[in-house]
C-alpha cells in the first residue's frame, strides 16, 4: 500500500478540481486564454502590498504543477508553474517568492480553470525581500481554492545555487554540460516562483523537457515521456508526497546509472558521469543497506518508490537530501578501489548515511523555521554515526563522534558562538545556520540525551516524533514532548504518540528520586550559547562541583569575565566513575555549585566516555592524579575517556587554566597507548601547536619542537608500514603518522616516500600506490619541479575525485611560493581546478608555512569575487575566513585582519564569521602570550626525559 501513496495523493488533487491527472497537468500549466485581446492591467498606481520578510499566512499552496525546459546550448531555461492555492482571507493579492526570474505572464483561475480577469495581471517585484505580488482585480474569497499560473525564464546560474549549469570532460576531451538544482535553504525561488518557506509544504508534479541525448531526473519516478515540439521529449513525473520547496530537485544530464532494490522494494540508483560508472557500486551497496537500516530503526517505511543518488561534477556542499533525488559531490558518493583510501570510504559511507537520515529527519518531518535548522542537521549528523556503526561496524564510526563533539566545543567556547536555536530571518542569516553549532553541537547534545534517557527511550521517542509530525513541521518543544511522552489534551491520541497529562507522571524519567522536566533541561542547551566547564575538587569523600561558562579567550582575572558569565547556567547530566567499581554514577547538576559523595577512592573520572557536552577541570592536584593513573594503568579508563582527558587538558591550556607542561605530562603515557583514537588525539594537538609555531619567526623553537615530536613518537613512527593492510583504525593511524613524520623532515620517512614516488613516476602512473600513504608520497614528490609538474599533469587527467584531492594536497605543500600563487590563480580561473575546490585549495595553501600570508592576501584581493561565487553567510565563506586567519598568532596580524573586516564593513556587519575569525585569532595570540615561554622551557626538559627513556 505504501508504494501507491503518491498516486493516491495525485488522484485526490485531481478530484478536487474534477479532472483527470493528465488534464490537470496539461491544462493547468497552459490555461485557456480568455476571449478577446488581453491588455495588461495598469500597475503604476499599485504599491507592493507586503512589507515583511516572511510571507503572509492566509494563502496556502497545495499543489504545484511545474514545467521546466533547460536549454543546455543557450544555457537558458523557461518554464511555467501552476500553483493550487487555498485562500484563508479575502484578498486581491498573492504574495510569493521569486528571485532573478523574468516573469512573462501571470494569471489566476478559479477551481474550474476559468480566468478571473480577461487582462494580464500585474506582477510587482520587491527584490530586497525576493518577493513578487500578483494583483487580482477580483477579490479572492476566503475558503476558496484557486490556481495561480505564472510563466517565467532565466539564465542557468553560474554558481552552485538554484538551477545551475555544471560540466564534465569526457575521455575524448569533449566538454559536456548538464543542469542541476540545489535549493536549500532559499534558492527554489530562483528556479520557479513559489512559497519558499519550509512550513509551506505542498505536493509537486514536475514535467521536464529535454533533447533525446539526455535524461532527466526528479524527486519521483517518471510516469511517461511524450514527444513535443521540435523533437523534444517531455518527461512527466508522478506527484510527490507533501514536502517543502527546498527539497524539490531536477537534473538534466547524460549520466549512466547502476540500480538495486531494498528489502522493502525501494529502487535505489546511483548516477554518475559515464566514465566514472565503475565508481558507483560501493555507494549503491551503502545506500541499500542504509535505507533498510533506517526503515527498521524508525519503524517507518521510506515513503517513495525510488531513491536516486547522483554525483554532480560541480557542487559546493558535501551533499543535499532532496527527497528521492539526493545530490552529492563526486568525492562524497564515488569510491574507486584503486585510488580511494579507507578515509575516503568512511567519508562516502557517512555522507550517504547523513543524507538518507534526512529522508526522515528533515524531509518527512521538517523544522517550522530555519531557527531550528539543528532539528534537521543535528539529527542527520548524529544518525550518520548510529547508522554506520550498525551497518558497517568495521569502520568504527563511534570513533569519529568524539572528534565531532571536540569540534563543537572548539567553536562554542568562543564568545561569538550562538545558541543552537537562533533567530534567522533573511537569506544571509539563514545560510549562517548551517554551521558547526547546528551540525556538530546538535549531534552532541542528542548523543548526551540518548545516554541520559537510555537507548530504548530515546529511540521510541524519536519514532513518536516522526509518526506524529509526518508530512508536517515541528520545533524544539515538539521533540521534547515526544521524548517525554507528554502532550496537550487536544493532542492526546490514546497513547500512540503521547500520553495524557494524568498519565504523564507515570512516564517521567526519574533521576535522584525526582521527576525530570525534560524541556527545562534541554532549553539550557538549545536556548543559550556556550559550553559549560565543570570544575571538580576532592574534599574527603565528597566531590565538590562548580560550573562556569567555558571561554578560551578570557580568564577569570579579565575585567569582562563576570559580564560574560552572567546568566549562564546549565542542567548538566553529570556522569562519573571511580576506581572502587565499574559503575557509572549519574547526577543532574542544576545549580552553579553542587557536590556528590564518591567515598574513599583513589581517582574520579567525570564525564564518562564524553557522553556529556561539557569540559572538566580537576583542581588541587586532580590532573596530577589523572596523569599518574595513565602512566601506571591507563587501561583502567576506556579509550574514549583517555581521549577525552587529552582533549580537555589541551583545551584548558588554551583557556589559561593549565600550563602546557601539565598537558605534555598527561600525554607522556602515549608510548604505552595501543588504541588509535587517543594516539591521534595527542598527536593532533602537538601537530596543531607545531603548525602555529612553524609560521612564527623562531627557527630554534621550530627545530626543538620538531625533534621533540619525532623523538617522542619514534616507536610509533617506526611501527608503520607503507601498505593498505590492517583495520580501519590501523590504517587511519598509518596515514596520519607518516604524513606528519615526513612533514617534520624525518629522514627515514622522506627516503621511503621519495623512493616510492620515483618508482611511481617511472611507471607513468601505472604503479598502484597504497592509498593510505599516497598523499604523503605525492607531497614529498611535489617538492621538486619535475615531480610537481608530473602531479599537475595527473591532476588534469585523473578521473578519480579521491585521487585529485590527494594530488591537490600535495601540490599545495610546495615550498615554491610562485607555485602556490599559480595554484590560487588556477582556482580562481576555474578551468583546471573547479570553483567548488577553490575553498579547500585556499585552506591548503594557508596551512603551508610558506603560504599562510599568500592565502590571506588572496582572500583580501578577491573578496568580492569569492562572495559572488559562494554567497555571503554560506559555510564556505565562513570556512575561508576562519581557516585563513586561524593560521595567525601575532598581535599585529590580529590588527591587520581587524582592519580588513572594517574595510568590508557592509558585508562584515551582516554575518557572524568575521567576529568568529577574530575571536579564533585572538585565541591564538593569547595562547602564545600565556604559554610560549613555558613551552620553550618544558621542551628542553622533555627532550632530556625522552632521551633517558
Amino acid at each position: 500500500m505504501l508504494l501507491v501513496r503518491p498516486l493516491v495523493l495525485f488522484l485526490l488533487h485531481s478530484y478536487v478540481v474534477g479532472m483527470q491527472p493528465t488534464q490537470i497537468s496539461q491544462q493547468a500549466s497552459s490555461p485557456p486564454h480568455p476571449p478577446g485581446e488581453q491588455t495588461p492591467l495598469e500597475k503604476d498606481n499599485l504599491s507592493f502590498p507586503w512589507s515583511r520578510l516572511r510571507l503572509p499566512r492566509y494563502i496556502i499552496p497545495l499543489h504545484y504543477h511545474i514545467l521546466v525546459h533547460p536549454n543546455l546550448t543557450s544555457l537558458h531555461f523557461t518554464g511555467s508553474v501552476t500553483i493550487q492555492i487555498d485562500v484563508q482571507n479575502n484578498t486581491n493579492w498573492v504574495v510569493l517568492h521569486s528571485k532573478g526570474l523574468q516573469i512573462s505572464k501571470a494569471t489566476i483561475l478559479d477551481k474550474n480553470l476559468a480566468h478571473l480577469s480577461d487582462q494580464v495581471l500585474p506582477c510587482l517585484h520587491y527584490p530586497a525581500h525576493e518577493q513578487i505580488a500578483i494583483f487580482s482585480p477580483r477579490v479572492l474569497s476566503n475558503g476558496q481554492k484557486y490556481f495561480l499560473y505564472i510563466e517565467f525564464g532565466a539564465e542557468l546560474a553560474e554558481g552552485f545555487q538554484g538551477f545551475y549549469k555544471s560540466t564534465y570532460t569526457t575521455s575524448s576531451g569533449e566538454i559536456r554540460t548538464l543542469a542541476s538544482t540545489h535549493f536549500e535553504p532559499t534558492s527554489a525561488r530562483t528556479a520557479f516562483p513559489c512559497f519558499d518557506e519550509p512550513s509551506f509544504k505542498a505536493n509537486f508534479s514536475v514535467r521536464i523537457r529535454r533533447s533525446s541525448d539526455y535524461i532527466s531526473l526528479s524527486n519521483m519516478p517518471i510516469v511517461k515521456s511524450v514527444e513535443v515540439d521540435d523533437g523534444l521529449l517531455e518527461d512527466q513525473y508522478a506527484a510527490s508526497v507533501k514536502m517543502s520547496t527546498y527539497l524539490v530537485a531536477f537534473v538534466v544530464c547524460d549520466f549512466k546509472s547502476v540500480t538495486a532494490t531494498t528489502s522493502s522494494g525501494v529502487q535505489v540508483s546511483i548516477y554518475a558521469d559515464p566514465a566514472k560508472w565503475s565508481q558507483t557500486h560501493y555507494g549503491l551497496e551503502v545506500a541499500v543497506k542504509m535505507l533498510d537500516f533506517y526503515e527498521e530503526y524508525f519503524n517507518i517505511h521510506y515513503p517513495l518508490p525510488k531513491c536516486d543518488l547522483i554525483a554532480i561534477p560541480d557542487f559546493e556542499m558535501g551533499a543535499m537530501e532532496n527527497w528521492g533525488l539526493t545530490t552529492y559531490r563526486e568525492q562524497s558518493l564515488l569510491f574507486d578501489p584503486h585510488t580511494s583510501s579507507v578515509s575516503d570510504q568512511v567519508r562516502v559511507t557517512m555522507v550517504i548515511g547523513h543524507e538518507l537520515a534526512h529522508q526522515w529527519f528533515g524531509n518527512l518531518v521538517t523544522m517550522k523555521w530555519w531557527n531550528d535548522t539543528w532539528l534537521n542537521e543535528g539529527f542527520a549528523r548524529y544518525m550518520e554515526s548510529i547508522s554506520v556503526e550498525a551497518t558497517y561496524p568495521e569502520l568504527k564510526a563511534e570513533e569519529y563522534l568524539l572528534s565531532t563533539c571536540f569540534a563543537a566545543v572548539g567553536h562554542d567556547s568562543l564568545n561569538s558562538s550562538r545558541p543552537i536555536s537562533s533567530p534567522a530571518e533573511n537569506p544571509t542569516h539563514i545560510r549562517e545556520m548551517f554551521d558547526t553549532i547546528s551540525y556538530e553541537k546538535g549531534a552532541c547534545i542528542l548523543h548526551m540525551l540518548r545516554h541520559f534517557l537510555s537507548e530504548d527511550v530515546f529511540q521510541s521517542g524519536l519514532v513518536r516524533y516522526l509518526r506524529k509530525y509526518s508530512y508536517q513541521n515541528a520545533q524544539n518543544q515538539d521533540l521534547w514532548d515526544s521524548l517525554a511522552n507528554t502532550c496537550s489534551e487536544d493532542d492526546f491520541i490514546s497513547g500512540e504518540y503521547c500520553y495524557s497529562k494524568e498519565q504523564a507522571h507515570k512516564n517521567s524519567y526519574l533521576l535522584a528520586g525526582e521527576h525530570l522536566n525534560l524541556t527545562a533541561v534541554m532549553n539550557t542547551w538549545t536556548l543559550q550559547k556556550g559550553v559549560p566547564l565543570v570544575i571538580v575538587k576532592r574534599a574527603g569523600p565528597r566531590l565538590m562541583l562548580r560550573q562556569v561558562r567555558f571561554l578560551r579567550t578570557q580568564l577569570p582575572s579579565d575585567p569582562l569575565w563576570s559580564t560574560l558569565q552572567q546568566g549562564y547556567l546549565w542542567n548538566i547530566p553529570l556522569t562519573y566513575k571511580t576506581d572502587s567499581s565499574g559503575t557509572i554514577h549519574r547526577h543532574l547538576m542544576t545549580t552553579h555549585t553542587d557536590s556528590v559523595d564518591v567515598g574513599d577512592v583513589n581517582w574520579v573520572k567525570v564525564n564518562v566516555d564524553m557522553t556529556g557536552y561539557y569540559v572538566v577541570h580537576y583542581e588541587d592536584g586532580g590532573w596530577e592524579e589523572i596523569t599518574k593513573l595513565l602512566r601506571e594503568n591507563h587501561t583502567a579508563l576506556s579509550y574514549k575517556d583517555r581521549t577525552h582527558l587529552i582533549h580537555n587538558a589541551f583545551q584548558l591550556v588554551t583557556a589559561g587554566y593549565l600550563p602546557p607542561n601539565k598537558a605534555l605530562d598527561l600525554i607522556g603515557y602515549l608510548h604505552l597507548e595501543k588504541h588509535t583514537v587517543p594516539l591521534l588525539q595527542g598527536l593532533g594537538y602537538l601537530e596543531a601547536v607545531f603548525h602555529m609555531i612553524e609560521k612564527r619567526r623562531d627557527e630554534a623553537l621550530v627545530q626543538n619542537f620538531r625533534m621533540y615530536i619525532l623523538q617522542f613518537f619514534r616507536g610509533i613512527i617506526d611501527q608503520q608500514t607503507w601498505n593498505d593492510e590492517g583495520s580501519v583504525s590501523t590504517r587511519r593511524l598509518r596515514s596520519e603518522v607518516l604524513s606528519l613524520a615526513c612533514h617534520l623532515n624525518d629522514t627515514p620517512c622522506l627516503n621511503e616516500a621519495r623512493r616510492r614516488f620515483k618508482d611511481w613516476l617511472q611507471s607513468n602512473g601505472t604503479l598502484k600506490l597504497p592509498t593510505d600513504v599516497a598523499p604523503t608520497v605525492y607531497a614529498v614528490g611535489a617538492q621538486d619541479d619535475h615531480g610537481w609538474a608530473s602531479l599537475m599533469h595527473m591532476y588534469k587527467t585523473s578521473s578519480s575525485a579521491a585521487q585529485k584531492d590527494k594530488i591537490m594536497f600535495a601540490l599545495t605543500n610546495s615550498r615554491d611560493k610562485n607555485k602556490l600563487h599559480s595554484l590560487l590563480d588556477m582556482g580562481l580561473e576555474g578551468q583546471v581546478i573547479r570553483p567548488q575546490d577553490l575553498p579547500t585549495l585556499i585552506l591548503s595553501v594557508a596551512q603551508n608555512p610558506r603560504g599562510h600570508h599568500i592565502a590571506w592576501n588572496f582572500v583580501k584581493k578577491n573578496w568580492k569575487t569569492l562572495v559572488q561565487k559562494f554567497e555571503l553567510g554560506s559555510s564556505t565563506i565562513n570556512y575561508i575566513l576562519i581557516g585563513t586567519t586561524g593560521q595567525f598568532s601575532y598581535p599585529e596580524e590580529y590588527t591587520e585582519v581587524k582592519l580588513f573586516f572594517e574595510s568590508i564593513r557592509e558585508d562584515a556587519s551582516q554575518v557572524k564569521s568575521p567576529q568568529l575569525a577574530l575571536d579564533n585569532l585572538q585565541k591564538n595570540v593569547l595562547w602564545m602570550q600565556r604559554n610560549l615561554e613555558t613551552l620553550k622551557n618544558c621542551l628542553n626538559e622533555k627532550k632530556i626525559l625522552v632521551t633517558k627513556d
